[in-house]
């Protein structure tokens, strides 16, 4: 038996330290937190979506008492993007997260579920996907998708 081990590379910014574009892509993702429909878990996720040609797409969680009903603020505003926009490739998304104490310190990921969905974006454009992870004392920068998902279930063609 071979063992083996994969690893990510990831950069940690300060907010200073972005673009501008990066800077209000990350400002969209917080102020869509205070959009957020989550009575139950009282954690509310903002994600901001950047398409090719500028556009920002947004989205926040949704929860529902027939729990798992609702859905993640990432795929939200993915599946808008998608929706609305299908010829537009998505570039970043930017995701935030706050609880009822304020913006969580460190960054959170997206579930297994919106690695999967977020994937299939990457795939249908062709295109990678850039994820910023807010926190207010960090902010992760991870060059793809597919970074965070090694083995992603695709397409066996």
């Amino acid at each position: 038996m071979q063992k083996n081990n994969l690893k990510i590379e990831y950069s940690k910014a300060d907010f200073e330290e972005l673009s501008p574009q990066m800077q209000s892509l990350i400002e969209h993702a917080r102020q869509e937190t205070a959009k957020a429909y989550a009575p139950y878990s009282e954690f509310s996720v903002g994600a901001a979506v950047l398409l090719a040609d500028g556009t920002i797409v947004c989205g926040s969680n949704q929860e529902n008492i027939a729990y798992p009903s609702g859905l993640c603020a990432e795929r939200t505003a993915m599946f808008y993007a998608n929706a609305h926009y299908p010829d537009t490739p998505p570039i970043a998304i930017a995701i935030a997260a706050r609880n009822k104490n304020g913006m969580l310190p460190r960054p959170i990921c997206p579930c297994g579920s919106c690695r999967q969905a977020l994937l299939e974006s990457e795939i249908r454009y062709n295109t990678k996907i850039k994820v910023i992870l807010y926190g207010t004392q960090e902010i992760y920068l991870i060059d793809s998708i597919a970074d965070m998902l090694p083995f992603a279930f695709v397409s066996l063609d």
